[in-house]
């Protein structure tokens, strides 16, 4: 996370969120000698990126855009997306003097959707600035429907924030499998990034792995096969970016059983919780990956409607240091909502983890990735979500909730409305969605915790074309549209040292 102090003569602290950051006035400190409690103010700035879509010449493209209505934001700003190659081509057009080119897709209204749709294997990364009233809270998704070929089906990701580290569970160099790994930088100046490999017997060797540039206001694919010659069915990558910071993604694309985009695992961690696993899954593969320098010990547990399970044959789950360990669970739901919950047998120690998720059967699968996440926090946010095929799933690992989602306006009209929900410990729960009134287009869902215990969230967006099972899911982390400002006295003092 990257963090900004803005410091003002009256001492107001600014603390910056890895999405944006927020500003304010001096406080009045007359009549006061002691610094009051830290205040949560909106951000005031908030950057995202989107990976290039497809290099398919039948991709269908849409991208969402969405935020919340947030108090005390004030009465400006703006939200809009850009090229990335455009970007750095307005940069030389500012510098000469010459008009820059129209953004991508600009919002018009927080608390309504806006939505933008291409065509095509050449469309651009994207990189997304919303400021004022729009950043707190955005959110942008990149759905894309290939109708044929490698990663057939529906491939669907949130656009995120530049960082310095991910961890990618479940990435793949296997014969069947086209892994790429998209770089986005959305700065002035050079990024340099080393991607490592890790497999089922610890690093894999890579011929080009290290040093790799992406220029300024720019984004690269990278084929994970021409890393290494090495064919291994389960791998985990690693993004460390040495120099600058990053947009980061993989993009798993199947002959045969279609692909989605895998995004980042959580921080490595003891205990981690994966949401959202459908129903109707035909087989579920967990990928987890140690870090450190310690093996880990897995319970492994499904919390489904009822409550807590045990996967019979996958109890717990032993992962070495520095090495991938995948397991086969099959189709752990049988039919109900659920999400894996993993939590140490012992002595704790970190790991990351992803699901591969596989519907439907024989010549008619399709797949998608469920990474370890954050909890919903404070509020999060899943765009582009239709009257038909959406379907939000809820999980309490640790205590029982309380949990109140609003669906947006949509796109093209409608009124939003809101529903609270009672989420028991131990249990995942497929909410009955609040429906607008009069929705015409997508629109947003919105989930902030109301009491009880944490609470963690995943979206899935289901279309089906020629019999195939096409879906794909989000998973719904805190939006860090809030930051914590410390309120601080006055000290003239600091003008003297």
């Amino acid at each position: 996370m990257n963090r900004t102090t803005v410091s003002l003569i009256a001492c107001a602290t600014a603390l910056a969120a890895v999405t944006g950051f927020a500003s304010l006035s001096a406080p009045d400190t007359s009549g006061t000698d002691t610094a009051k409690a830290a205040a949560e103010l909106p951000v005031e700035r908030t950057s995202l990126l989107c990976p290039s879509p497809s290099l398919s010449d039948i991709a269908d493209t849409s991208y969402t855009s969405f935020t919340p209505v947030t108090k005390g934001t004030g009465s400006d700003g703006k939200a809009e997306l850009v090229s990335a190659a455009q970007e750095s081509e307005d940069s030389d057009k500012k510098a000469d003097g010459k008009k820059a080119a129209k953004p991508v897709l600009t919002a018009k209204e927080p608390g309504t959707p806006d939505t933008e749709d291409t065509s095509g294997g050449d469309s651009p990364a994207l990189i997304g600035t919303a400021e004022g009233r729009f950043a707190p809270g955005w959110t942008v998704q990149e759905t894309t429907e290939v109708a044929a070929g490698t990663g057939r089906g529906l491939q669907g990701v949130n656009c995120s924030a530049a960082d310095t580290e991910f961890w990618f569970p479940g990435a793949s160099t296997a014969a069947d499998r086209t892994d790429y790994v998209h770089l986005t930088n959305p700065d002035d100046s050079a990024a340099v990034v080393d991607i490592e490999l890790y497999g089922k017997d610890g690093a894999v060797a890579t011929t080009a792995g290290e040093d790799i540039t992406i220029p300024p206001r720019s984004s690269e694919p990278i084929l994970l096969s021409t890393l290494t010659a090495e064919k291994q069915t389960n791998l985990t990558v690693h993004v460390n970016v040495r120099s600058g910071r990053v947009g980061a993604a993989v993009q798993a694309l199947d002959d045969k059983i279609g692909g989605d985009w895998l995004a980042a695992s959580t921080d490595p961690a003891g205990s981690l919780v994966l949401p959202g696993i459908p129903k109707d899954a035909t087989a579920v593969r967990l990928v987890a990956f140690a870090p450190g320098d310690a093996d880990a010990d897995l319970k492994v547990r499904l919390a489904s409607p009822s409550g807590s399970i045990t996967p019979a044959g996958s109890e717990t789950l032993h992962v070495k240091a520095g090495m991938t360990t995948a397991v086969d669970l099959g189709a752990v739901t049988r039919g109900e909502a659920g999400s894996l919950v993993l939590t140490p047998t012992g002595d704790s120690a970190p790991v990351v983890a992803a699901l591969r998720v596989t519907r439907g059967k024989g010549d008619k699968q399709e797949t998608a990735f469920i990474p370890a996440t954050r909890p919903v926090g404070t509020r999060a946010t899943a765009a582009d979500n239709s009257a038909k095929g959406t379907t939000l799933s809820l999980v309490a690992p640790s205590g029982t909730a309380q949990v109140k989602v609003t669906a947006s306006a949509g796109s093209d009209g409608g009124t939003a409305a809101s529903k609270t929900y009672t989420i028991k410990g131990g249990t995942t729960q497929d909410v009955e969605l609040p429906e607008p009134s009069g929705l015409k287009g997508t629109y947003a869902l919105t989930v902030e915790p109301v009491s009880g215990g944490p609470v963690y969230a995943a979206r899935t967006l289901a279309a089906t074309e020629d019999g195939i099972p096409g879906f794909t899911v989000q998973t719904l982390p805190d939006d860090r549209g809030m930051v914590a400002v410390p309120e601080a006295d006055e000290d003239l003092s600091v003008l003297q040292k």
